[in-house]
């Protein structure tokens, strides 16, 4: 079992739970080292000095910030103790809102919260269901490590996640995007077809379907060479550039290409008995959303 990240408890009115949190993200993807081509020597990166070249040990490392071009202000580990936050062990819950009502780009880092001990089994689970029975996920914050964070936590199966939030000055706004169209540049004929294409790839949300296909390519190309084995390079093709195309053309001809794919699956397979036949040039409400 994984080793918790931080301890504490969740309180919300006069109710505390006892509370560990686990990391529930575990990345599989691939780090390489650096080799000096020609050598196949070990690369090694070192703090040095722009001025003397010399390499400087970690305890004369001090931090500045860059107050105007080329002006820094250095601070000691000592000043910058004065600014990190009160240290806690309590997440201290300060609403609970809906959660649709807060955008995914504020996520940042995700983390399981578990009860610590049996005797915070009853507190944990009440905590739970209540959010499971109103609809309702956790808004509060806490201090882990040396950093302040406002989080969420919110019922899943039958645990309790905690996502850490970036602060709102920290989410970029859309209007950086520029030069953006409205609605009217829509047309009503394109809006109705693409609501069928958005229909006919209408499922359930499975994510076992999508896997790290280019981290298995590379893992494969590193057995490859390993075993001696030439690997050889395709030519890379040329980028094509964006295409101007005919909106209309280009949804008539996804749906036809979809439909027949849906059909070709399904061809073969016999009709129960109770399906109702599909009428000519459509599908019947069920088929239309059966992926």
């Amino acid at each position: 079992m994984p080793r918790p990240v931080w301890s504490g408890s969740i309180s919300f009115g006069l109710v505390n739970v006892p509370v560990k949190l686990y990391g529930a993200i575990e990345s599989h993807r691939v780090a390489f080292h650096e080799f000096e081509e020609g050598t196949g020597q070990r690369i090694h990166h070192k703090r040095v000095s722009e001025r003397s070249g010399r390499e400087v040990p970690w305890d004369k490392i001090r931090k500045g910030f860059e107050v105007a071009k080329g002006r820094f202000v250095v601070l000691t580990d000592e000043e910058l103790e004065a600014a990190e936050p009160e240290k806690t062990r309590t997440i201290d819950i300060e609403q609970f809102v809906k959660l649709e009502e807060i955008d995914p780009a504020s996520w940042d880092q995700t983390y399981y919260v578990g009860p610590d001990g049996a005797s915070a089994h009853k507190a944990y689970a009440l905590l739970r269901q209540a959010m499971y029975d109103k609809g309702r996920v956790a808004i509060g914050r806490f201090v882990m490590r040396t950093k302040e964070y406002v989080v969420c936590i919110r019922p899943l199966e039958n645990a309790l996640a905690l996502q850490t939030m970036y602060f709102p000055d920290e989410v970029r706004s859309p209007k950086i995007v520029g030069d953006l169209p409205g609605k009217a540049a829509v047309k009503a004929r394109e809006l109705t077809m693409a609501g069928q294409l958005i229909d006919s790839l209408t499922s359930k949300w499975d994510p076992s379907r999508y896997e790290d296909t280019h981290t298995k390519k590379v893992m494969a190309l590193v057995r490859k060479k390993d075993q001696g084995k030439e690997i050889v390079v395709p030519e890379a093709e040329e980028a094509e550039g964006g295409k101007v195309v005919d909106l209309m053309e280009a949804l008539k001809a996804t749906l036809a290409r979809h439909s027949n794919g849906h059909a070709k699956a399904s061809r073969g397979k016999p009709r129960p008995a109770h399906a109702p036949r599909a009428a000519s040039g459509g599908r019947s409400k069920s088929t239309a959303h059966a992926r």
